[in-house]
Order: structure tokens, then C-alpha cells, then sequence
């Protein structure tokens, strides 16, 4: 009811201040003056209790101040969720009943309500609990303070699939919101395969596939819903769609889910499947920080170089940040990282070691591997790519300059792939053919 993550909807315009439902007369009797005193309509005192609260809010917009009357309730916790799931975020809430027992006040407290107040209470007593709730209500929110700082929306991409893309990006996410303590939104576009939410050892709910199948359900109430939280200040959005079922859409929920978390939160991470690019070019629009994952193999080189020419014609404004995974120190890879930089005529930004230890604990505990391996030279390096992600934020024509602009030519595309003949063995020609036909 109160979501750390959506404070710019707490007390909006076009929300009544007050609605109270009560189970019995004298309750309404005793509201209604002190509603009178603070300039609140009576009209909004309903009968009915939780359960008509419940009803009435899932059709209409929650008030600033909600008064719910749990006399009636058998089960006064599970309907306090109940009406949890109907609420909008923002919403302080009020309760009231006739149980007093201190383990259900504290879990009543927890689950998001202001106050519980013990049934028959008295006019100074309601006036006590509606003044802190105002005071509540009007009070900066967390994040207010940092209100300044631009959304940092940052897409992790991978040059080939299997490089480590998707646990570079829940790392990301989970390093903003524990270390930067920044509200963070991971949304996962591998409908059919993500692992997001598999990752935070989370189920990933419907939210992603219903938006897909319905875009104009997408608002701020569909985000505080349909998201899944890893913690106060993490929220993930995956899916696992049945695979005998294609998940349809020309990307229009894509970019109406991306205007809405810009709203919500602080930063957005979108693990972002390279096929993605291809089809929906749009959602680059607005990313501050482009990651692209590769490892040091021919084939990384050779889609990095692709993908580098496709970010600076359809994502100018991106700041493209590269990052060789899974590297193994002392080990010889496919290819080395002075021909890998040679071939993308471009310097890696960040080398984060391969660390099977550290991956396997995360795997086993539900955990991000910057969690897992927290002090080790892997999580240093995650750490050293959020700040270079940081540090895009509010880029608008600013590029990472490259060997390019130091030599002044402009190679084409064509010419960089062809530059891979010298990096292949004996089948060099016959591969290079094959690069230049894809």
C-alpha cells in the first residue's frame, strides 16, 4: 500500500482525502464529526466494513486516507493483503477492530497499514491517528531528497548467447539498489527463457506476459502489481511464457513498461536479447548506458562489431560500455584481448573474471554473483561496471571516442569483418566469406 518505489503517486491530484468503511452505526457516528472538523464529505463514511472496501476500491481510485473497519473479518491479516492488492501505493491506511492482541497489531503494522485502533475508540483518539496520518502523508518520501538525479535506464545486451549477459544484468540491478541504494527495476525481455527472476530465486508471476497480451492495462497500479520484489528497493519483471506459445506484440508494451518504471524508480536494467535490437529498434530510445557483454572468442568479436556499428546509428545518445566475461586468468582464450580490441578498433572497458566457485554458490543460494562473491576481484568488477553505468547517466551526445576519431577514418562495417581474416586459422577464407555474406 505503501510502495518504496512509487512515491511520485502518494497524494496525486484527482484522489478524495478520505473514505472510511465501517461495520456498525456508532463508528460512523463518531467519525462523521471529526470529518466535518476537517473539511472531509461525510458521504465518503460507507458501510460494509473490509470486504466492501475491497469491492468498492478495485473499481475506483484509492483516497489519500482510508479507514477500514476489520470487526467483521475472520481473517484480519489475509484481508489487510487483500485490500493490499486493490489499493493504490500512497494510500496510508487506517484500521480498526475489536481484537486486541499485540502479534496481530505488529503484523498489521507490517503488512503496510499506519494504525490499528482498538475498538471503541474515542473522537480524540481518531483525531490523534487521522493528524499523524496527514502528517504521514504530506512528509518528503524516501528518494525525495535525490528527487534531482536523473533516471539512469541502462540496457545490458550479449554479443552471443551464453556470455553471461543476463547475470551481468540482475548484478547491475541488485549493486543500484544495495550499494547505490537507488529504487531499481530489472525487466527481463526473454519472455519465453529469462532468468531474471530465477536468478533473485523468485517466481516470476504473470506481470510481463499479461502487459504483452494487453498493453493498455499498463500503468502505475499495473507496475506496483505486477512487479516482483527481491527487496525494499529491487523489483523484477520476467517471465517463463509456455514455449508452444509466441508471445506476439510490435513492442508497444515494451516502451509503455519503460515510460511507466522511468516514473516509478530511480534506475531500470533491461536485459536486452540481441534479437530485440532487430525487431524493436525503439527501445534504445531512451537508455543513458548501453552494456554489451562478449567473451574472447571469433564470433563475440565479430557480433560486437556488428552491434557497436547498429548502437551508433539507431542509439546515438547510448553510452556503450563493453565488457569481456568469464575470463580466466593465465588461461588462453579463443582469441586475445589485444586482437579482440584490434578487430572492434575500440579499448574493453571492463574485464570480469570467470570465478566458478563464486557462480556456483550463487546458483545454489538464489543469489546475484555480485552477492555471492561479495569482496572478491568478480564482484569488483561488477562494481567498476555499475559506476561506469552511473556515470553515463544524462548523456545525450556524448560517445566513447575510439581508435576512429584518434585516426580520423571511418571504416565501414564491411571492412571490419573482413579486418577477422587475420584472426582465423587455416579456414580463414572460407569463414571470412561466411561473415561477410551474414
Amino acid at each position: 500500500m505503501n510502495a518504496p518505489w512509487t512515491p511520485a503517486r502518494s497524494g496525486g491530484s484527482g484522489r478524495d482525502p478520505f473514505a472510511a468503511f465501517v461495520c456498525d452505526d456508532n463508528a460512523a457516528d463518531l467519525i462523521r464529526p471529526v470529518c466535518v472538523e476537517l473539511g472531509w464529505p461525510v458521504e465518503k463514511i460507507h458501510k460494509g466494513g473490509l470486504r466492501n472496501a475491497v469491492q468498492t476500491l478495485s473499481v475506483s481510485a484509492s483516497p489519500n486516507i482510508l479507514f477500514v473497519d476489520l470487526s467483521e473479518s475472520g481473517d484480519p491479516l489475509n484481508d489487510i493483503n487483500a485490500l493490499a492488492e486493490v489499493c493504490e501505493p500512497g494510500t496510508v491506511v487506517i484500521a480498526a477492530g475489536q481484537v486486541n492482541d499485540v502479534r496481530l497489531y505488529r503484523d498489521l503494522l507490517a503488512s503496510g497499514i499506519q494504525d490499528y485502533l482498538l475498538k471503541p475508540f474515542s473522537p480524540d483518539q481518531l483525531r490523534d491517528t487521522l493528524s499523524h496520518a496527514q502528517a504521514v502523508l504530506h512528509a518528503p518520501k524516501a528518494g525525495e531528497a535525490q528527487a534531482e538525479r536523473p533516471h539512469v535506464m541502462a540496457a545490458v545486451i550479449g554479443a552471443r548467447g551464453g556470455c553471461g549477459a543476463s547475470t551481468v544484468a540482475t548484478s547491475i540491478a541488485w549493486l543500484l539498489s544495495e550499494k547505490e541504494r537507488r529504487s531499481t527495476s530489472l525487466l527481463d525481455l526473454d519472455v519465453h527463457f529469462g532468468t531474471g527472476a530465477l536468478t533473485l530465486d523468485l517466481e516470476p508471476g504473470r506481470g510481463l506476459t499479461d502487459a504483452i497480451e494487453n498493453p493498455s492495462r499498463i500503468d502505475g497500479l499495473f507496475i506496483e502489481r505486477a512487479m516482483v520484489k527481491a527487496s525494499e528497493k529491487l523489483a523484477v519483471l520476467s517471465a517463463e511464457a509456455p514455449i508452444h506459445q509466441p508471445m506476439l506484440t510490435d513492442g508497444t508494451a515494451y516502451h509503455l513498461l519503460q515510460e511507466e518504471m522511468k516514473t516509478a524508480f530511480e534506475c531500470t536494467v533491461i536485459d536486452l536479447p540481441r534479437g530485440m535490437l532487430v525487431q524493436h529498434p525503439h527501445l534504445m530510445a531512451d537508455v543513458h548506458s548501453t552494456v554489451v557483454v562478449a567473451e574472447l572468442t571469433l564470433a563475440s568479436a565479430r557480433d560486437m562489431i556488428r552491434i557497436l556499428s547498429w548502437l551508433k546509428a539507431n542509439a546515438p545518445q547510448s553510452h556503450v560500455v563493453i565488457a569481456l566475461n568469464k575470463v580466466v586468468p593465465g588461461a588462453t582464450p579463443e582469441i586475445t584481448r589485444k586482437d579482440f580490441e584490434a578487430s572492434i578498433e575500440r579499448k574493453v572497458d571492463v574485464i570480469i573474471p570467470y570465478d566458478l566457485k563464486i557462480c556456483s554458490q550463487a546458483a545454489k543460494l538464489g543469489k546475484p554473483v555480485a552477492e555471492a562473491g561479495k569482496g572478491s576481484k568478480l564482484a569488483a568488477a561488477l562494481q567498476e561496471l555499475v559506476g561506469k553505468v552511473l556515470a553515463s547517466a544524462g548523456q545525450t551526445d556524448e560517445r566513447q571516442a575510439g581508435p576512429d576519431a584518434a585516426s580520423g577514418g571511418k571504416p565501414s562495417l564491411m571492412s571490419k569483418i573482413t579486418d577477422l581474416k587475420a584472426l582465423l586459422p587455416k579456414r580463414g577464407p572460407k569463414a571470412g566469406t561466411t561473415a561477410e555474406a551474414a
